[in-house]
Parts: structure tokens; sequence; C-alpha cells
């Protein structure tokens, strides 16, 4: 998986990398989200934020501060689900290859 902000683009794919990563780490969390046998309270929040995060990926440029806010939803409603914890962290990681949001 692409980890750096500088790592150019696979040959024959206009695929900004980051994307690719961002869209990998969102699905993953969306299938163990699935696959998990019990309810919580604020599942269909981390549902919806997930595909609101697909859809500022795949969305052209992607705002910075749209996609952080979807994943403090999303880590506030899925926080105490220690089964999703790692891909909770690649989504994480793959937000912050596009950099930190301006400071205003």
């Amino acid at each position: 998986m692409l980890r750096s902000v500088g790592q150019k683009r696979v040959t024959g794919s206009d695929e900004d990398p980051r994307v690719a990563e961002l869209r990998t780490a969102v699905s993953r969390l969306r299938r163990e989200l699935a696959s998990l046998a019990f309810e919580f309270p604020d599942r269909p929040i981390a549902e919806e934020e997930l595909a609101a995060l697909d859809a500022i990926a795949v969305g052209g440029v992607p705002e910075i501060p749209g996609m952080r806010s979807s994943l403090l939803l999303i880590a506030g409603s899925i926080g105490s689900v220690s089964a999703l914890a790692a891909p909770l962290r690649d989504v994480r990681n793959a937000v912050d290859l596009f950099g930190e949001p301006p400071r205003g």
C-alpha cells in the first residue's frame, strides 16, 4: 500500500494514489463493520460517514476539512468497538496522506 504523499501514480492509472489508499481503507472498514454480528447505537452514523468519505474521495479534489469531519464522526461512533481499531487506523492514515487542514 502507498504510504507517502510523494509517491507517483501507477503507470496507466490516472487515479491519485492517495485517493486509491483512502478508498481501499474505507472499503475495508465498511466490510469489517458489516461483518459485525452485533448492533450498536451509532452504527448508522458510521455507515453514513463512510459513504460520505468514499464520495469525497471519488469526487475530484478531496476536501480535507470534510474528510476530517467524517473521520471524527466515524471514530466517535465506532471508537469503542475494538474489532474495528485496525481498519479505523488505516482510514485515519489514509486521510492523513492529504495533509493537514488549513488552520484559521
